[in-house]
């Protein structure tokens, strides 16, 4: 009897358990889950303008999914182009947006969806097709079936004129008096600031003399964010030259500038007897007057004017009788007497890079 009651109990623990193991293979794996109808959007056709990039231009809606397991779903929404849903590599450049917990609808901004439909690569101005579907997530991710949209996007507008870049170079941050960047292609700016010592090196970017709108340092301090708290930060003392592309929302600087040269800025050293010719005397910028300026201690001799410390570019006088230099004039000014010198330098170099250096730019040497 004892060996038929403990054979009863065995086999009654083997049948509870392999109930148990069949239970919970049902409950996490073998059910099946889809969504039980369709998503829909508010609008398969969508013409997107910069005039209402704020305005709400699709929205996306789905049913409740029910997984087998009683815990919240996350959704999220991607979008593809209609060639890339398809084969092995399907939806894998899909932009992804996760709408969140439970959540069973999503709206898109105009301005928000043409980002999305310009990175995925359609282009301004012509109606594109993208695919748009929606994931569901729990133990597993299952997918709706996609929905195609007509999509045209627009090309953001870049005003020409200039842009402004209020900073600690000032010594306070005040943008009506900061730095204006011209503009010298559309969406690329240009322009030139000087930090002195002892100045802070962060700035911001700013499309009108105010705070209405504002650039700050995105992902990296070359990136331009929309309303970043966080500061630019030029690479130190010194003076420099900006470019700024709001088109790829990107900024350099490069050290620049202009000099005195010659024998009247220092005297022959037992090494180099032509020191003052070899070694420039950097001047500072003036970004509300746009002049390069330096006060110093002068010899009697000649003075004429290069950029960074170089004769690859230099102006000098044709006639010192008067203010006009000329690029790549072998002439020099000759300071007659001893003392300190307050000197500045004017050219209206548009765009270096491209156009190149003017043909001459003008100066002043005052006496002090």
């Amino acid at each position: 009897m004892k060996k038929y009651i403990s054979k009863l109990f065995l086999l009654g623990s083997l049948l509870v358990l392999g109930a148990s193991c069949e239970s919970e293979g049902q409950l996490t794996t073998l059910k099946s889950v889809s969504f039980p109808s369709a998503i829909e959007v508010s609008s398969s056709t969508i013409v997107l303008t910069e005039d209402t990039a704020d305005d709400n231009a699709l929205l996306v809606s789905w049913p409740k999914v029910t997984f087998p397991i009683d815990a919240p779903v996350t959704y999220a929404i991607q979008f593809d182009l209609v060639g890339d849903t398809s084969g092995s590599n399907a939806w894998e450049k899909a932009k992804r947006i996760v709408v969140g917990e439970d959540v069973l609808s999503k709206s898109f901004i105009a301005i928000d969806l043409n980002k999305i439909a310009t990175d995925l690569g359609l282009q301004p101005d012509i109606a594109g097709k993208l695919v748009v579907r929606v994931e569901a997530a729990l133990d597993r991710k299952i997918y709706s079936d996609p929905i195609t949209l007509t999509v045209t996007p627009y090309e953001k507008s870049v005003a020409f004129g200039e842009i402004y870049m209020p900073g600690a170079y000032q010594g306070e941050w005040n943008v009506d008096k900061a730095l204006a960047l011209s503009a010298i292609s559309k969406g690329v700016y240009q322009g030139y600031v000087t930090v002195l010592p002892g100045y802070g090196t962060g700035f911001k970017l700013n499309t009108a003399r105010n705070w209405a709108q504002f650039y700050g340092a995105g992902a990296t301090n070359a990136d331009l964010k929309n309303m970043s708290d966080t500061d630019f930060n030029l690479p130190g003392e010194g003076s420099f030259q900006i470019k700024v592309n709001l088109n790829t929302l990107k900024w350099t600087s490069t050290p620049y500038a202009w000099g005195i040269v010659g024998s009247s800025t220092h005297a022959a050293t037992p090494e180099d007897k032509d020191y003052g010719w070899n070694h420039s005397i950097p001047m500072s910028y003036n970004h509300e007057t746009k002049t390069w300026k330096v006060t110093a201690n002068l010899l009697a001799g000649a003075l004429k004017f290069r950029l960074n410390d170089k004769w690859d570019v230099n102006y000098g006088p044709a006639d010192a009788s008067t203010n006009t230099i000329n690029k790549d004039n072998g002439g020099a000014y000759d300071i007659g007497e001893p003392g300190t010198y307050e000197i500045t330098f004017t050219i209206n170099d548009v765009d270096p890079a491209t156009t190149g250096y003017p043909a001459t730019a003008t100066c002043t040497i005052v006496k002090k």
